[in-house]
């Protein structure tokens, strides 16, 4: 596969729905995206939940056998905001044909570096779902983990990353919901007492209730036909799925509309 090392840097007047101030802080903290201890050590832990939630939505959804040591072979897949490729290169190792798309120039560097190293071949691209679905990309799965919380404005973002899902493609999704146990838990524990992540990571104003996250995906011709909680075991010093517990952390997967 080519890779787009060379691609261009966003320029500042096409940014779309991605925020400045976000990119900065996240280009800030580029360093650590593979430290399993450091500041990312929250996704770290969340990965195996996460991937196993998408592996068994996509096998079903594409009639896989989840037990092949490569069941997404022949499936493009494209990791909208994916940091340091942290979810791409087990989605890689998983057989799928990968893109890994970030604003962030530091972001994308890491993660080429750190795919270099590992010998696997992902698409590494500097840039925004809204220049990518211009471009007319489409791909059978769109994952958004961790990403809306983050962006200027939910509902162009979505509406781009709708573009980017071929039709009776999947759109994956996981983010925070804005309840008082949310704010409580992900940002006054996790930012302030327990420090898991450094203070300000996130603001509460730009979490995404369920709601609102089915009416903006819904607008962009993609159904929901999934959510599940998403809650950190203490003891086990991991994630799991909690079903309809979706109070803070959740997990969705939507089908694009044929027509």
């Amino acid at each position: 596969m080519a890779r787009a090392d060379d691609e261009n840097k966003v320029p500042a007047d096409q940014i779309g729905s991605d925020d400045p101030e976000e990119l900065a802080k996240f280009n800030a903290l580029a360093e650590s995206w593979w430290d399993p201890i450091g500041v990312f050590a929250p996704l770290h832990q969340m990965n195996r939940t996460r991937l196993g939630f998408i592996k068994d939505e996509a096998c079903r959804h594409f009639g896989l056998n989840s037990t092949d040591m490569a069941p997404f072979d022949g499936l493009r897949v494209v990791d909208v905001g994916c940091g340091g490729g942290l979810l791409c290169e087990p989605m890689a190792r998983l057989g799928a044909t990968v893109i890994g798309l970030d604003a962030g120039e530091r972001n994308i560097e890491i993660a080429r570096s750190h795919r270099d190293k590992a010998g696997l071949e992902i698409d590494y691209r500097i840039g925004t779902a809204e220049m990518l679905a211009a471009q007319g990309e489409r791909f059978d799965m769109v994952l958004n983990m961790e990403v809306v919380e983050h962006v200027g404005d939910v509902d162009v973002f979505l509406r781009a990353c709708s573009e980017l899902t071929r039709p009776n493609g999947l759109m994956f999704v996981s983010t925070i919901n804005r309840t008082k146990k949310a704010f409580l838990m992900a940002i006054v524990g996790a930012e302030y007492l327990l420090r898991w992540v450094p203070r300000g990571t996130h603001d509460w104003q730009r979490f995404v209730r369920p709601a609102e996250l089915r009416r903006a995906l819904g607008k962009g011709g993609v159904d929901l036909t999934r959510l599940s909680g998403m809650i950190y075991d203490p003891v086990a010093a991991d994630w799991r799925l909690k079903g309809g517990n979706l109070a803070v952390n959740y997990l969705g997967v939507g089908i694009k509309r044929s027509a």
